[in-house]
């Protein structure tokens, strides 16, 4: 019984948006596959820094280290995507074992610069060495495409989002899932109890990788191209830390709620304010949200779906 509610919130999730481009419009679609984009890069970060408390603002580096790998191989060598894919999820596992390193002996806020300095890395790499193989600041364009069409990248995202969010949520309510939030909590009384700290943020760094590598080799194949100032922006990354506060730290849903929400709230905002100020009114929602509720939107829904059922209950059983 416990599980049985969680997965048909689960499976009328599944439903909903799979029948969703039904009713809307290829313009709201096309809007959704970005959200399933934003969706999968929140969720990876939350997986380190939500659960581990290990806060990453160098997380586009794993992403493009996985966009970069696939894109070359595709561009230069014609490599076939079902192994240029692997390809890059792989080496992002690398990467991540490079996020990995300095969270043996620093965190707060040494770790947090120490990432922002491996993106900062990437981006200046990507256009210094080698840039006939990058592409320089131009990056690379005409890259192969998976599917073709608003619809069938909508299902084939929507399929990776579900895929990953049910994989996470699985593997994070074991031990395992209790162990990475005691991490968090305090690393020295987890070290204590006989766990291996450094299995457990092994595990976190390499979870988290495997994910923003699996959103940025097929966010790359989407978009048909890849330029470092697209994937190394501090927007980017603004936005994929807002998705997952927003909607909710330390859970898998509350990740996927946010980029939802941010990616049709700038959307929305773009016709009224098309440059970059529409960030700062998403920051000061976001900010209001969070001050009002830390937990973010999944609390803020479940505590109000808590609040209703007693009342739905009356209705039902009154005359």
């Amino acid at each position: 019984m416990p599980l049985a509610r969680p997965l048909l919130g689960w499976l009328a999730f599944a439903v909903v948006m799979c029948l969703v481009p039904v009713f809307v419009s290829t313009g709201t679609v096309r809007i959704l596959v970005f959200a399933n984009f934003l969706a999968i890069f929140a969720m990876s970060w939350d997986v380190i820094s939500g659960r581990t408390g290990y806060i990453s603002f160098g997380h586009p580096f794993l992403i493009g280290i996985a966009g970069y790998t696939t894109a070359m191989l595709t561009y230069h060598l014609d490599t076939p995507l079902w192994l240029s894919i692997p390809a890059g999820v792989f080496a992002t596992l690398v990467g991540g074992t490079l996020f990995l390193l300095p969270a043996l002996r620093i965190r707060g806020t040494y770790f947090a610069l120490v990432t922002l300095a491996f993106m900062e890395l990437m981006y200046q790499l990507t256009q210094v060495i080698a840039p006939k193989v990058t592409g320089g600041t131009r990056g690379l364009s005409g890259i192969p495409t998976i599917v073709s069409g608003a619809i069938p990248n909508y299902y084939l995202t929507f399929g990776l989002v579900f895929a990953i969010g049910l994989g996470l949520w699985f593997v994070l309510r074991t031990r395992i899932g209790a162990a990475l939030a005691a991490l968090r909590m305090d690393e020295g009384a987890v070290a204590a109890s006989g766990l291996s700290t450094i299995r457990l943020k092994l595990f976190a760094f390499m979870t988290s990788a495997a994910v923003a590598g699996i959103g940025g080799a097929f966010y790359v194949h989407y978009l048909g191209s890849i330029a470092p100032r697209g994937l190394f922006d501090i927007n980017f990354l603004f936005t994929i830390l807002v998705a997952a506060l927003l909607g909710g730290s330390s859970t898998v849903a509350g990740p996927i709620l946010g980029a939802y929400f941010l990616t049709f709230l700038l959307e929305y905002l773009r016709p009224y304010l098309p440059g970059p100020e529409r960030y700062v009114i998403y920051g000061m929602i976001a900010l209001v949200v969070y001050v009002l509720e830390p937990r973010g939107l999944h609390a803020i829904l479940r505590t109000g779906a808590r609040r209703l059922a007693p009342l739905l209950a009356r209705r039902r059983i009154a005359p």
